[in-house]
């Protein structure tokens, strides 16, 4: 994956290509998470604006391409259905002063607890991901209102102009590096595709080849099907009919407007703003948390994954305020808020993007696509963007993991395996990172519970010495407790945690409780080499601790008592 990426270093003129480049692929994702929302498309286009250029200004990654996405968008959906759009724009500020509060609380660190194994699983399931999203743009609607797969010439066409678009970006930059190869292959199938819809136009105006103003056009239409479906079995129950679907779609296309637009406003001069009481509060603050987590994940990853693929060093909590203030703006002026967008990410950097002025070029162009541009962006061919993507999903995936099977241990193995299941079967990435996490951690928790013993021994008065070894925390305490003999052990017993470090409260209790079967036995139990933190939490232990302060270790255990 690497080294297809680290080919151009970062200049102002590849910073500004390639800033376009991601413009141009910009423009069908943005459209597509809006209806996946529940929102106008110029929502979606707005949002990848002030998410794309406040970011790239404020953000703590240069060269990391921000904007609406699909992980946010599955998560306000619900909330656009039952509360309206006008709890989107509050819910939106309200998740990016969360944000802001984590970042400013240098919360962002906490990505460095994600594992190798779940990295490459995150990476490679979302390779595919990316790759299974591009089959939507061989589909269309049939004649009867249903989507269909593409066939005959018009598929053959789409697969020609796909496979010469990854051509061109494979094999330009061993020509030139003058030109970004993407934004090349963008301009090159526009222009054949433009001919070929020319020459095969027909009566109905359909383009041989779909346009994103097609694809725009098709989930306008689909979308009108769904709702008038809803609508009808809400009445009926019965589905629709034929001519009933014909009749949504040509509402639709009427109705349809492309990607044009005016100037952004301020939301509550567009909408009704909803009162700022508690019962506000309750419906919005769920999903605010949701968005603010899910966002804060997506970016954080998104930043370690260009780190790694431009060898430098993001910042963490300045990304946070980044992301938090983009949000806070994004929701005032009727934004869907967004994140760090992986794909439109590896694009810029393929594309020879290093610096902020990338990031501000994609967001600047994509609102003048939208204020002077719209009716030429609506003929690009889909199948140019369809090729860039699958270029990035190739670069995207760790080909190398494949090989690592039989070398890395079997649960890194499975970890790796569960978040690229999970990324690709539930399309939520957060989640994934989270599952990995916690599956990781208690395969940690698991070996080191294991790695506890104690090597027996007597001194020359007749008193026996356990001299532990290994971690004493939650998950060892049961093999800590087999340990002792308490019925047989002389009536004198010392416990030597010189080499035992105790971790969690588990621990202390398990000592207090050892050392209640040794008293309720008549026996005396010393224990040795006891943090002072340790001593000063034990109850009942305390009695028999032995304090050998020159030789005592001195570190700090995670107790709720010393919070």
């Amino acid at each position: 994956m690497l080294n297809f990426f680290r080919q151009q270093s970062g200049s102002i003129k590849n910073d500004v290509l390639s800033g376009l480049t991601v413009a141009l692929a910009l423009v069908p994702e943005a459209i597509a998470f809006a209806f996946v929302a529940g929102v106008s498309p110029l929502i979606g286009l707005y949002s990848a604006f002030f998410i794309g250029v406040i970011t790239a200004i404020v953000g703590g990654r240069p060269g990391m391409i921000s904007g609406a996405t699909g992980a946010m968008a599955v998560v306000v959906v619900a909330l656009v259905a039952m509360h309206g759009v006008e709890y989107l724009f509050p819910t939106v500020i309200l998740c990016g002063v969360l944000q802001i509060i984590i970042g400013l609380a240098r919360l962002g660190k906490l990505i460095r607890m994600v594992p190798h194994s779940v990295m490459l699983g995150f990476v490679n399931g979302l390779a595919i991901v990316i790759g299974l999203a591009q089959l939507g743009s061989f589909k269309t609607l049939s004649a009867d209102g249903n989507l269909q797969l593409l066939s005959g010439t018009s598929l053959a066409l789409m697969l020609a102009l796909v496979a010469l678009t990854m051509a061109i970006i494979w094999l330009l930059p061993k020509l030139t590096s003058a030109v970004p190869a993407s934004l090349a292959a963008i301009l090159t199938v526009t222009l054949l595709a433009a001919a070929i819809n020319y020459s095969s136009a027909t009566d109905s105006r359909q383009n041989r080849l779909a346009t994103v103003g097609d694809m725009l056009l098709t989930n306008t239409q689909v979308a009108a099907i769904k709702d008038a479906a809803i609508e009808k079995e809400l009445l009926t129950e019965d589905p629709l009919s034929v001519d009933e679907k014909h009749v949504a779609m040509a509402a639709a296309a009427e109705t349809a407007t492309g990607i044009s637009g005016g100037l952004p406003r301020l939301y509550f001069t567009q909408y009704t703003a909803v009162p700022f009481t508690f019962e506000t509060l309750k419906i919005i603050f769920p999903f605010a948390i949701v968005l603010c987590g899910v966002g804060l994940i997506e970016s954080l990853m998104t930043l370690t994954l260009i780190d790694e693929i431009t060898e430098t060093r993001g910042q963490g909590n300045r990304e946070c305020v980044g992301q938090g203030t983009a949000n806070v703006i994004c929701g005032l002026f009727g934004g869907m808020g967004g994140c760090a967008m992986i794909g439109q990410s590896l694009i810029n950097v393929n594309s020879g993007g290093r610096g902020r002025l990338s990031g501000i070029t994609a967001a600047v162009c994509l609102l003048m696509f939208v204020l002077f541009l719209a009716p030429w962006i609506e003929q690009i061919p889909m199948a140019a963007l369809v090729g860039v993507m699958f270029m990035v999903v190739i670069g995207t995936f760790e080909w190398a993991s494949l090989k690592m099977f039989q070398r890395m241990p079997v649960s890194d193995v499975l970890v790796m395996i569960l978040v690229s299941a999970y990324t690709v079967f539930m399309h939520d990435l957060a989640s994934a990172v989270i599952l990995g996490v916690v599956v990781s951690a208690l395969v940690f928790a698991w070996q080191h519970a294991k790695n506890i013993g104690a090597d027996v021994q007597f001194n020359e008065f007749g008193s026996k010495i356990y001299q532990l070894h290994g971690p004493l925390f939650f998950a060892s305490v049961t093999s800590f407790k087999e340990m002792f003999d308490v019925a047989n052990d002389p009536d004198d017993v010392v416990i030597d945690f010189y080499y035992t470090r105790v971790y969690d409260q588990s621990g202390l209790e398990a000592i207090n409780q050892m050392a209640e079967k040794y008293e309720a036995a008549g026996k005396r139990l010393h224990l040795t080499h006891l943090s002072e933190e340790c001593r000063g939490l034990l109850d009942r232990a305390g009695d028999f601790v032995e304090i050998n302060v020159s030789e005592d270790p001195q570190y700090h255990v995670a107790a709720d008592r010393l919070a």
